[in-house]
């Protein structure tokens, strides 16, 4: 799993004084840095270099997120595919699950337009991530 810590700042704070639930999408994407590095180790956004498409995004808002505390973010996989890989999300504030999300990626060739198997290697690092979607939510 990885960990990442998001801020919220003030301009993230809506007209009821909690954190806009657009933010979550942002700290998310942050938190699928570890796992992009698998597939290009720079982060290079290139046309030519940058083999990820993310074709699905969920979310589900638990609680509400408060400015003035650092939300954790926990990123993993859960399920692994031939050319895809769904990663679970959560976004922790204070000890207490606040929001939870999915995403499908897949490896994906720019130039040709078309998907690509995922290499072994890649998957190898993938699988260290696994996590089993019944434990989403779990300390």
């Amino acid at each position: 799993m990885f960990k990442d810590y998001a801020t919220p700042r003030f301009g993230n704070i809506d007209g009821l004084k909690h954190v806009n639930n657009t933010v979550v999408a942002d700290w998310f994407e942050m938190g699928r840095n570890g796992i992009f590095r698998y597939f290009t180790p720079d982060l290079d956004l290139s046309y030519e270099k940058w083999k990820l498409i993310m074709v699905r995004t969920e979310f589900d808002f638990v609680s509400q997120m408060y400015y003035g505390t650092d939300v954790e973010i926990r990123t993993y996989i859960l399920k692994i595919g031939n050319s895809s890989f769904t990663t679970g999300h959560e976004a922790w504030q204070d000890g207490e699950l606040k929001a939870k999300g999915k995403s499908v990626i897949v490896h994906y060739d720019f130039i040709e337009k078309k998907s690509k198997p995922i290499p072994e290697d890649i998957r190898k690092n993938l699988i260290k991530h696994l996590r089993d979607e019944e434990d989403i939510g779990k300390p």
